[in-house]
């Protein structure tokens, strides 16, 4: 008998929406025309984009002319570095923090062998943003400050309206990843101080392959994919039609769904989160309130996360140990190392994040299966012994320089 899925990574993926799926299909097929093109077949997709543009301004809170579509939110974040820089040659500064996405440490890190300084503000045991050295970071030199909205790995979220306020008081450009925000808490970036805002189709339940780039009005802006006329010259390229019509209708579902995110799934996450709190040696990372309403990283202290997830996949529970482009490394989640996660920990940390199609008895099956789980990969670990953890006075020392339990 097949084991039924039960899907806890709707923070790395979610699945395409049968309503957002069932609005793109004619765009393969009978809606076929190019946006661009002065005929009738083009001009009933050019008034579709515009609807489903509109659907999704509505969602963020802003004017349909500031959205630019793109191909995902790693795009998204690129662009606006990239525009951020280009337009202000002058300054030389990037500040963002230690707990990024991929798609801005990297850059930033490429930055850094151009010769630009990169400044990366730190975090506290309970991953909330040190405002004091962010504050003290922005020079005139600055020229982007770019930060995670909700932070992908543990769900906390920084004081993004807070920060953007103070960017604008000192005329510093501010950009947000909101990939993981977008359709779980609310945005109105009418009333913000935020330029720029990256987000991802593939978190909200459209396809992957289609994202957006808000640029508040009247930004300075440089266009990172230089080619013809569309989205007002800010991004060439003939659109992809389907996708962005998939992404509006998602945008109205989730505009919908806020409420649900915020009641119905924040219970049972608190709940599923309660549950295993109740093995021992098991601890939440992040402050547990200001956080997205669906996530909980946890820590099964002595045991490997790789090899919990390994387990899980077995029992049916999709689950991942952090952001689905660092997976497969087999270091520690540099998120909890900037947070000071004792390293026992860190190795043995999940992310759970849940979505609108989870359920009561999802979670009532979860809690039978992790206790053994967890107990199972204990039993089988040199730090484990007789339900509890080896003491460092009964461990023999490996004199490894490198041995992070020895050491």
């Amino acid at each position: 008998m097949e084991t039924k899925t039960i899907y806890f990574d709707n923070n790395a993926t979610t699945e395409v929406d049968p309503q957002v799926l069932e609005a793109m299909l004619p765009y393969f097929q009978s809606r076929y025309g190019n946006p661009s093109s002065i005929h009738h077949k083009g001009g009933e997709v050019a008034a579709a984009l515009r609807e489903a543009r509109k659907k999704l301004a509505d969602l963020l809170g802003c004017d349909p002319s500031e959205i630019i579509y793109t191909s995902c939110g790693t795009e998204s974040d690129n662009t606006a570095m990239w525009s951020a820089l280009r337009t202000q040659p002058d300054k030389r500064r990037l500040v963002t923090s230690r707990v990024e996405h991929s798609a801005i440490i990297n850059n930033a890190a490429f930055l850094k062998r151009l010769g630009y300084q990169v400044i990366e503000v730190g975090v506290d045991r309970e991953g909330l943003l040190d405002m004091d050295q962010l504050t003290k970071a922005l020079t005139p030199d600055t020229a982007l400050v770019s930060l995670l909205w909700a932070n992908n790995e543990t769900g906390v979220l920084f004081p993004i309206e807070e920060v953007a306020a103070l960017c604008s008081e000192r005329g510093v450009v501010f950009h947000t990843d909101a990939v993981q925000a977008v359709g779980k808490i609310p945005i109105d970036l009418k009333n913000s101080k935020i330029d720029m805002l990256s987000l991802a189709g593939h978190k909200l339940h459209a396809p992957k392959g289609i994202g957006a780039l808000y640029v508040r009005k009247g930004l300075k802006f440089a266009p990172f994919m230089i080619g013809g006329h569309q989205e007002n010259g800010r991004r060439g390229g003939t659109e992809n039609v389907p996708y962005i019509i998939g992404l509006g209708v998602a945008a109205d579902l989730a505009a919908s769904r806020l409420p649900e995110e915020n009641t119905r799934v924040k219970a049972l996450r608190d709940r599923l989160e309660e549950g295993l709190l109740k093995i021992p040696f098991t601890m939440v990372n992040g402050n547990r309130t200001f956080r997205l309403p669906n996530t909980t990283n946890v820590s099964f202290e002595y045991i490997e996360g790789e090899s919990i997830l390994f387990h899980l996949s077995h029992e049916g529970i999709c689950a991942s140990s952090g952001s689905a482009c660092t997976s497969g490394s087999l270091e520690p989640s540099h998120v909890l190392r900037a947070m000071g996660v004792p390293f026992t920990a860190a190795h043995g940390s999940i992310r759970l994040s849940l979505g609108v199609g989870n359920t009561d008895e999802e979670v009532d099956k979860a809690l039978e299966i992790f206790p053994a789980v967890v107990k199972k990969l204990r039993d089988l670990s040199p730090f484990w012994k007789d339900d509890g953890p080896v003491q460092e006075s009964d461990l023999l020392s490996c004199d490894s320089e490198v041995c992070q339990v020895c050491n």
